[in-house]
């Protein structure tokens, strides 16, 4: 004999207390009348109102999923306003539910702004340096993980996925030529012109050459190239992993055996390992061609004396002073991108914040990274 089906329609009544506002629901609250609960929540409760609201639940005949989701949200919007609910009478056949949809959807409660304070201030210090523990202990381990996955590859080489490598390649380094060497061209023109108009004061038009060159080589050209890639591949990276662990993909990953630092992270770092360097290079190249134009059109440094005054000042050193940090801050760039990415949660504004966060700490981290890398080269006379 088949179970029989409530068919009652739900019910919702509406009376004043001595504390708030009592809401006594009765009925069938079950997917097959959600849509008449919706309803009736809707003209029946005033979201809005910032008080306290009970509801008891005394006279409920069958409760679902369904049914307890439309009074969870029922609780969150009325508490986002101000108000305050509380549940009486909850069969505990049915507190299971409400707690299950709290674990997975848990209600926001805005937080009132305090008043800036000595306290508030050691308390913020104090949630940011645990942050900032928790990303390096995420960092360390992803670093670990790729020694481990590294290790494996030397025996079998067929675990480095060159496909995935070459795909993630295209996409970092060949995709990010056009921009890059714009950008590029466009900041040697500006660093050419406003040289030459302080130095013409001086006669001395044309140790631009000198300024640009070195500049470019050593500083300019990496920093620059760190930035755009950290905002456009960083970003990306860290929205793809961000979407898969948000349709729990990576999830199924680990169902079936395979190590997502394996497939997903070192992939995407080796590429962007391999791509800055080239990108540096290409970037070098596109801010010396605009340089150079600019000095020929502005402070009519002809070609010929451009390059020859350009082997003066600049060495194969200068150029590998740039080239050498770019593996360093591609990889800073690619462990934060995928850090951030593997810490999204279930909504669309986590994934908008971590990947805002991924490019801002990948930013700092670039132009800190620069700062030791230019003190050490000049501790060894560089």
């Amino acid at each position: 004999m088949e179970p029989k089906v409530q068919t009652a329609e739900p019910g919702l009544a509406v009376s004043e207390a001595e504390n708030g506002r009592l809401l006594t629901v009765s009925g069938v609250w079950t997917i097959l009348t959600a849509n008449t609960a919706e309803k009736l929540i809707d003209t029946t409760v005033s979201k809005d109102a910032a008080r306290r609201l009970v509801v008891d639940m005394k006279q409920i005949v069958q409760l679902d999923t369904a049914g307890a989701w439309l009074l969870h949200r029922l609780r969150a919007d009325v508490e986002f306003a101000g108000g305050f609910v509380e549940l009486k009478n909850v069969d505990p056949r049915y507190d299971v539910l409400f707690k299950e949809i709290e674990r997975h959807n848990p209600r926001v409660v805005p937080r009132k702004p305090s008043k800036p304070s000595l306290v508030a201030l050691f308390e913020r210090t104090g949630e940011l340096t645990v942050e900032i523990y928790r990303d390096a202990l995420a960092i360390c381990h992803i670093l670990g993980s790729l020694a481990l996955v590294l290790s494996w590859a030397i025996t079998s080489p067929r675990r480095m996925r060159a496909t995935s490598i070459a795909v993630q390649f295209d996409k970092s380094c060949i995709g990010a030529v056009p921009i890059v060497m714009l950008m590029s061209f466009l900041i040697g023109a500006i660093i050419a012109q406003q040289g030459g108009f302080y130095l013409r004061q001086f006669g001395a038009d044309i140790f631009v050459v000198d300024l640009a060159g070195i500049l470019v080589l050593r500083e300019i050209g990496v920093i620059l190239t760190a930035i755009m890639v950290a905002g456009r591949s960083g970003s990306a990276f860290t929205a793809e992993l961000g979407s898969m662990k948000m349709r729990e993909e990576i999830d199924a990953l680990n169902v079936i055996g395979l190590r997502v630092t394996e497939v997903l992270i070192l992939p995407r770092l080796l590429a962007l390992m391999m791509s800055l360097p080239v990108l540096v290079f290409l970037a070098n190249i596109a801010a010396l061609f605009g340089a150079g134009l600019v000095c020929w059109w502005y402070l009519a440094i002809p070609p010929h004396a451009f390059m020859t005054q350009l082997q003066i000042a600049i060495d194969v050193e200068t150029l590998l002073v740039g080239v050498v940090k770019a593996p360093f801050m591609a990889l800073i760039i690619g462990l934060i991108a995928c850090v951030e990415g593997m810490k999204v949660t279930g909504s669309a504004e986590s994934l908008g914040q971590h990947t805002t966060m991924s490019v801002v700490k990948a930013i700092f981290l670039v132009i800190v990274v620069d700062g030791v890398f230019a003190m050490f080269f000049a501790s060894i006379g560089v």
